[in-house]
């Protein structure tokens, strides 16, 4: 049995209250909605930099990293794979690395941003395989990269050589070094 009189004290209230409530399932709502449209941390670990150290790399050793699911090949060269470079550049396809994939800084006979040090993907550009390294200089084969799959051939620079199933030279991912014994690949930074 209703009086007619309207408490307005009252509706105030229970029109805030419902306000309240609202705004706050659609919060509840929105927040996991709105997170989901991020990587997930699994994904941002995959595409993230990583850092290796260098320092105890001897001359001619190889280590490798993995970045973004990929091996990727830090090669201390010694003065004899250096001194292959020009001696090989008329066995290359693309000796100044035209239709490569490189940052610009290695964009350079050693491609890389100290000659000493190359830092490539490790897999072939031909079928994905993965070549291996070969430090050895012999009549043969002047060092460098052997994809035994069907038979690439890089030179110590990544280089690959004129008439193997290989159409690029080896990918050079970003890379600095942050100190000289620590390098960042995945990133630019500094030179």
């Amino acid at each position: 049995m209703s009086s007619g009189v309207v408490d307005n004290n009252r509706r105030r209230f229970l029109t805030a209250a419902t306000v309240v409530v609202g705004a706050a399932g659609t919060v509840a709502v929105a927040v996991p909605f709105l997170s989901s449209w991020s990587p997930s941390a699994r994904a941002k670990t995959a595409g993230a930099p990583v850092e290796a150290n260098i320092g105890k790399l001897e001359p001619g050793q190889q280590i490798i990293v993995k970045w973004r699911g990929k091996p990727v090949w830090v090669v201390r060269r010694d003065e004899k794979a250096l001194a292959t470079l020009p001696q090989v550049a008329d066995e290359l396809r693309d000796v100044d690395s035209n239709e490569s994939i490189q940052p610009e800084y290695a964009k350079n006979e050693y491609r890389s941003r100290k000659p000493e040090f190359l830092i490539i993907e490790g897999i072939c550009t031909h079928l994905g395989c993965s070549p291996t390294y070969q430090p050895e200089i012999t009549s043969d084969f002047q060092g460098g990269f052997f994809c035994p799959c069907h038979g690439s051939k890089f030179d110590f620079a990544g280089r690959v050589y004129s008439g193997v199933p290989a159409p690029t030279n080896l990918p050079v991912p970003p890379h600095y070094f942050v100190t000289d014994d620590v390098i960042r690949i995945g990133e630019d930074g500094v030179a």
